[in-house]
């Protein structure tokens, strides 16, 4: 992500020092409401980091794609969030010509690293699916870390032009504005990764979907007849007590194909609602210019929405697994409620 590019909305001449952007009270609320997406984003990752390492239950290869995801999550929060808050509140870069084009990259490749992380456990949830037997087999610690590995790498060689081409000056910290650069960048770091997610959800989904009435066919098939013995013997016990079965089973089937599809709902959904707007603006204005414009508030405002997604993954990838909600009463000392 380069939100960098809008934040400084004052020229060389120092004219922001005097007047801020914001009025009081809009600058109380953009504090209160980023602070509170640094705070979740902090706790809520470390969390994940917490239950994964202290929990047995959770030491799974596939868990480490989780972890490295929370750590990409809670670097945006401690080295890239407060600086794009300062120069939000303040209209003006006041740390530095160095500190400018390390920050450009930082934010780049830890925005670029998170997205590629929701792409990555989306690929292994794929091969989960279609190559399950295989893949237990296949999914060392090692291959994972080799994935992970991967993803860093792919991040970083995003995130090298903004800190080789970046151009700090005064009062303003700016990404290159050449039209290559923008246009590659958004790609590398959103529209790819988001068409692969796509695809592969909606391939899972598809799947799913075909598996789960094929089950439901051949349990229907295998249940006897309504002809048989007569009411009140034992075989028609047997068969009423087959048939309830039968109906049970096909309700909890449907009732988890349901829980399956909300939880894909709910990952695509969040991840294209915070990333989309930002990126369709960015590489829209690059393509068209000075009409594609959208005002510096609405921009803004696209760009601390994308912020927002690392504080909403440990509630999307953890808060439906049981595990990790075990995991996270007994690192919050909540008692667990036993249900009868």
């Amino acid at each position: 992500m380069e939100p960098a590019i809008t934040l400084p909305n004052t020229s060389g001449n120092g004219s922001g020092a005097s007047s801020t952007p914001h009025s009081p009270v809009a600058t109380g609320l953009i504090l209160l409401a980023a602070l509170a997406v640094l705070l979740a984003t902090v706790v809520g990752n470390a969390l994940v980091v917490a239950a994964v390492s202290t929990s047995r239950a959770l030491r799974a290869p596939q868990n480490l794609f989780l972890v490295s995801l929370a750590s990409a999550d809670i670097l945006v929060a401690v080295l890239v969030l407060p600086f794009s808050l300062a120069n939000e509140v303040m209209g003006y870069w006041y740390f530095g010509g160095v500190w400018c084009s390390l920050y450009l990259a930082l934010d780049v490749l830890l925005c670029t690293a998170s997205i590629g992380h929701l792409c990555a456990i989306s690929l292994d949830r794929y091969w989960a699916v279609t190559r399950a037997s295989r893949l237990n087999l296949r999914r060392s610690p090692g291959r994972v870390k080799g994935m992970i590995g991967a993803v860093w790498a792919a991040a970083a060689l995003v995130a090298l032009p903004p800190l080789v081409r970046a151009r700090p000056g005064g009062r303003e910290c700016q990404l290159s504005q050449e039209t290559w650069y923008v246009l590659a960048s958004c790609a590398a770091s959103f529209f790819a990764p988001c068409f692969v997610m796509v695809a592969v959800y909606c391939r899972i989904y598809h799947l799913t979907a075909r598996r789960t009435a094929t089950l439901l066919a051949t349990r229907t098939s295998l249940t006897p007849g309504k002809k048989g013995p007569g009411l009140g013997t034992p075989g028609w016990r047997r068969q009423s007590q087959h048939q309830s079965m039968s109906l049970c089973r096909q309700r909890l089937v449907r009732a988890q194909e349901r829980r399956f599809t909300v939880v894909l709902a709910v990952v695509m959904g969040a991840f294209v609602l915070c990333w989309f707007p930002f990126f369709f603006t960015y590489s829209l204005e690059a393509v068209c210019g000075e009409g594609c414009r959208v005002s510096k508030p609405l921009f803004n405002f696209f760009f601390w929405i994308g912020y927002c997604n690392s504080s909403l993954n440990p509630l999307i990838y953890t808060l439906f697994n049981r595990d990790f909600r075990v995991a996270f009463r007994r690192l919050l000392a909540v008692p667990h409620r036993h249900r009868s």
